[in-house]
């Protein structure tokens, strides 16, 4: 599903015009966005949290040359969903 589907459901179920239900989607993941640049966990309930994660430097290698690299530290952003959510997956 794309952003415009969920788009066009939000608009059709709200009476609300696909710009302006695109717009709102828009808005929510840019919150959780700045949330996660701030390191900030976001919990929507019946849902989901959506959190940062830090994963400290580690050694690698090329595949192509078998060369030992070293693999950046990095933030990311790992979902766990609800458990509701889970059990809908699981029906």
């Amino acid at each position: 599903m794309t952003g415009n589907e969920i788009a066009a459901s939000l608009a059709a179920r709200h009476g609300l015009t696909n710009a302006d239900a695109r717009k709102l989607i828009d808005e929510i993941f840019t919150a959780i966005a700045a949330a996660a640049a701030r390191g900030e966990e976001t919990s929507i309930h019946a849902f989901g949290k959506f959190k940062v994660k830090d994963t400290p430097a580690r050694d690698g290698r090329n595949p192509r040359t078998g060369e030992t690299i070293v693999i950046k530290a990095a933030r990311k952003l790992t979902f766990t969903p609800a458990k509701a959510v889970r059990d809908g997956l699981n029906r």
